[in-house]
């Protein structure tokens, strides 16, 4: 079977497309089944063996899987990369201000609802940051990069914000509940941070 040319190919879709007998077939219905007809064509040539269309449609299936597998991986991976980043991210969809954080936070303290007072705290902290544009107002960024960035900003805080992160992503993530000590203590490094001054360009660490 000698290989259809394009414009052969071309002028064979349109005239199925526009067969009087699919009117009421539905048009990706109809796309569908002109595709499959087109793979099976392509199966035909491959099967008659040794030709140069057969030579020709075998090429052409192989770039149809790879264009279909490579499309699939990159699908999967821009879901796994935003999984990742909504599963992991410091903010969630509200928009809320440093003190709205912590009034959130302390009415959360009241009613012993530890894991929920350590979330807020931390959001709390990390929104001060980004209003006195001590680290960048990142969309997506979980706590360990809040603490890295921080750290880097103000080295003496470094280890209790990088134990803060971590307290947040064991309430959060790790299924550990909140204790009361552990909102002390990131209120406390809250009220301390508040109070401090990022380390000077060239200064000493």
């Amino acid at each position: 079977m000698s290989p259809i040319g394009r414009e052969e190919a071309a002028n064979r879709a349109a005239r199925e497309l526009l067969d009087p007998q699919y009117a009421d077939e539905p048009l990706l219905d109809r796309l569908s089944r002109l595709a499959q007809q087109f793979i099976g064509d392509l199966m035909d040539m491959v099967a008659d063996g040794g030709t140069t269309g057969g030579v020709i449609a075998a090429v052409i299936i192989v770039l149809i899987l790879a264009g279909v597998a490579a499309l699939v991986a990159w699908r999967l991976r821009r879901t796994s990369r935003g999984n990742a980043a909504t599963t992991d991210a410091l903010f969630d969809e509200r928009v809320m201000s440093a003190e709205e954080h912590r009034r959130a936070a302390e009415a959360m303290a009241g009613a012993d609802r530890w894991t929920e007072a350590i979330q807020e705290r931390l959001r709390a902290i990390a929104r001060d940051l980004e209003e006195r544009a001590l680290v960048d107002g990142m969309p997506g960024r979980t706590a360990g990069e809040l603490a890295a960035e921080a750290g880097a900003a103000m080295p003496g805080f470094a280890p209790e914000l990088t134990a803060a992160a971590r307290s947040f992503d064991d309430v959060t993530y790790g299924g550990i509940p909140g204790t009361r000590e552990s909102y002390h203590a990131m209120t406390d490094l809250d009220a301390r941070l508040r109070q401090a001054r990022p380390l000077p360009l060239g200064g000493p660490a």
